[in-house]
């Protein structure tokens, strides 16, 4: 059964019931001042937020073997080549991501004030 959110005229109060489609309709014949409120429907997938489908090994082969030839570039630092290791990338990303830190705090992880 479905739920339904109902508002009710005369008070101004806004509420959820757990209704059947027959119960909703008679409930709505025999209150004429409730109706029924219109709210966004939660959608639930895999297609949103950027989980969709993964990205294949070829591909990210490809991807490593740019990102080799152009050791400086934002794809060496997200596929990191052949030449760095899973190890070195997450090394390497825990030190740009405290670096980070410390430019916008101004404290290091001594706790003294940097320039």
């Amino acid at each position: 059964m479905p739920t339904y959110t109902f508002y009710d005229e005369k008070s101004g109060i806004e509420w959820t019931e757990f209704l059947s489609i027959a119960d909703r309709t008679k409930f709505l014949e025999d209150n004429p001042h409730i109706t029924q409120a219109i709210v966004p429907v939660a959608i639930v997938g895999d297609h949103l937020m950027g989980v969709g489908p993964k990205t294949d090994e070829g591909f990210k082969e490809n991807m490593q073997r740019v990102a080799a030839a152009h050791p400086n570039s934002p794809l060496a630092d997200k596929f990191g080549g052949s030449t760095e290791s899973h190890a070195d990338i997450k090394t390497r990303v825990a030190i740009d991501k405290h670096r980070k830190k410390v430019e916008r705090s101004g404290f290091s992880a001594s706790k003294k004030k940097t320039l």
